[in-house]
Formats: structure tokens, C-alpha cells, sequence
């Protein structure tokens, strides 16, 4: 398989603020062809042979570290994985100065970071592309790898609605109802009031929308889920906020994803989970296990995506 790689070549992906929608549908194009090649057990061209990618993690992962260095070494590259603690800027070392040693070996950063600004920083003192592998901001790998899943399970994402149920204003839906409002669904937002998107971030998507899509939010599980083609959840207390753990246990009490509620949403609607799971609280095992459940499949698509992203971008 060969494709044009050149057309977003050099670019940065911190969000997907900057991308079109025309370039998430190339992404999601290729990572679609690219899975399909995998799976067909045919040759994929190595479009980073004899580069080298540096995986800078604040974070510990699982799935985002596995299926980086994974993707890397199925398109030819080689990945070079350091915790930051491992690096000089725990004795003192600017983070610029830092990058800049990275630049001197490297041909890209992936960075798993706690503050955007950080990611930001990298980005303005870098010269070769730089991938969010998740902030507190943005979480653009995710989201796209979900796109993927919600097309290859529902055919399309234009007219879809996406239920996400949960923190309403943390990364992976922020970044998930900025994919899908460009790419035509609508998103659904359910969550406690004051755990909502934040309301200027949310004019911003809608502003970046496509032709009718919509972002509704609400506090009310059952409403939220009647029409849903896919029901979303994610761990309500995410890393870096365990102080606010019992407050945000007892708020999202009755916000947990279980076989009660989807007894009031469509039959044929899907479920997702960008992972690691907390079963028990905002899923139930019967659900996450079950016929409805795509979660593995999710996880499964961030192997193929980042292949796509790192074909196009570097």
C-alpha cells in the first residue's frame, strides 16, 4: 500500500482543534486500511524505517504505551520509551533544554503528560512533531481510535449519538465531542452539573461543528441514553485528582453504566470504554463483558490509528 504521507507531514497533535475534518477522515481512512492489511496478513510499507521515536511518559499506561511502541515497530521505526523521572530534569534540567537534546536524536515526540502546558512547551521549542499520548487537556489519540470504532460497528458517525457518562469535562470527552461534532454525531454529555464541559470549550466545538450536529448535556442518565447508538464512560476520578476521590465517588454515585439503565436505551446500542476500567463503579461487569460491549475492539483501533498519525505526520 502506498499513500500520499506528505500532506500533513511536520505537524504537531496536540488536539484535534487544529485538524480538519477532512484530515480526521484521512486519518481514519488509512487507519482503516492499514488495519485491514494487518489483518490480512499483507505487507505494510515501513514508513519509518530508520527513525527513531522518542515516547516521553509522565503518566503510567498501558494501552498508550503498548500500542505507540507496537506501531512503531510495525511500520520500521524504532521507539525509545523514558519515564521522566528517569531523565536530567529531576536534577535540575529545563525542560527545553531537555527537547532540545531530544531533537539532536530523535525524529518525533510522543508525550503522556499531567499539565497541556508541558505538551505545549515541548511543542514551541520542538522542531520535529510532537503527539499528545494524553494531558489533562486533550486526549486526541483516544478520541480518533473511538471515531474508528463507531464507524466500523455503526457504518458511519454522521447522525450518530454518542452518550458520554461521566466527567463531562475531563479529556477523553472533550476531545471525543470534538471528534464527533466535526466528523456529524451528536454527543450527549451526561453528568453531574458541576462536573459539565466547560461552557467555553463547548462553544468552541460547536462552533467547529458539522452542518446539524449537536451537543446536548445533561444530568439525567435515563434521559441521556433513549436514543443512544453509543453509551461511553470512563473512570470518574482520573489521574492526578485522587484528593477530590471521595467527593467525586459520592457525585457520580448514580452515573454508573449497569444493565438497569440499559434496559432504557436501544437494543443495538454499543459500549465503550477507553480503559483501564474501575468495574464495579462506572461499569458493571455484565455490561463491559457483554454482547453490547466493543471495548476491546476500542483498544484494539489505537494500534491502527497511531500507525496513521504517525504515517502522516512524521
Amino acid at each position: 500500500m502506498r499513500y500520499n504521507v506528505r500532506s500533513m507531514k511536520g505537524r504537531d497533535l496536540l488536539t484535534l482543534s487544529n485538524f480538519t475534518r477532512e484530515e480526521i477522515k484521512e486519518i481514519l481512512k488509512l487507519a482503516s486500511e492499514m488495519k485491514y492489511l494487518l489483518k490480512s496478513g499483507k505487507y505494510v510499507i515501513p514508513y519509518l524505517n530508520g527513525k527513531s521515536i522518542f515516547l516521553l511518559f509522565q503518566k503510567p499506561s498501558t494501552r498508550t504505551r503498548l500500542s505507540f511502541e507496537v506501531a512503531i515497530h510495525q511500520l520500521g521505526g524504532f521507539p525509545i520509551y523514558i519515564n521522566w523521572n528517569e531523565l536530567q530534569i529531576i536534577r535540575g534540567e529545563s525542560l527545553e533544554d531537555t527537547v532540545r537534546a531530544i531533537n539532536a536524536y530523535c525524529d518525533a515526540i510522543v508525550a503522556r503528560v499531567y499539565k497541556h502546558s508541558d505538551l505545549e512547551t515541548i511543542a514551541d521549542i520542538s522542531r520535529i512533531p510532537v503527539i499528545n499520548a494524553l494531558s489533562d487537556l486533550a486526549h486526541p489519540c483516544q478520541a480518533l481510535a473511538d471515531c474508528l470504532t463507531i464507524i466500523e460497528k455503526k457504518g458511519k458517525i454522521e447522525d450518530i449519538n454518542v452518550v458520554f457518562i461521566g466527567d463531562g469535562n475531563n479529556n477523553v470527552c472533550r476531545s471525543l465531542s470534538e471528534a464527533v461534532l466535526k466528523l456529524g454525531g451528536n454527543m450527549i454529555i451526561v453528568s453531574p452539573k458541576k462536573y459539565q464541559i466547560d461552557p467555553s470549550y463547548a462553544e468552541f466545538i460547536k462552533k467547529n461543528a458539522y452542518k446539524n450536529s449537536s451537543l446536548i448535556l445533561t444530568d439525567n442518565p435515563i434521559e441521556g441514553v433513549k436514543e443512544a447508538d453509543v453509551i461511553y464512560t470512563d473512570v470518574w476520578i482520573s489521574m492526578g485528582q485522587e484528593s477530590e476521590s471521595e467527593e467525586r465517588m459520592r457525585e457520580f454515585k448514580k452515573y454508573q453504566v449497569n444493565s438497569e439503565l440499559l434496559s432504557f436505551a436501544p437494543n443495538d446500542v454499543i459500549i465503550m470504554h477507553c480503559l483501564p476500567a474501575h468495574r464495579g463503579l462506572e461499569i458493571t461487569d455484565d455490561v463491559i463483558d457483554g454482547k453490547n460491549s466493543v471495548v476491546w475492539d476500542q483498544a484494539e483501533n489505537r494500534l491502527h490509528v497511531q500507525k496513521a498519525i504517525l504515517t502522516l505526520l512524521v
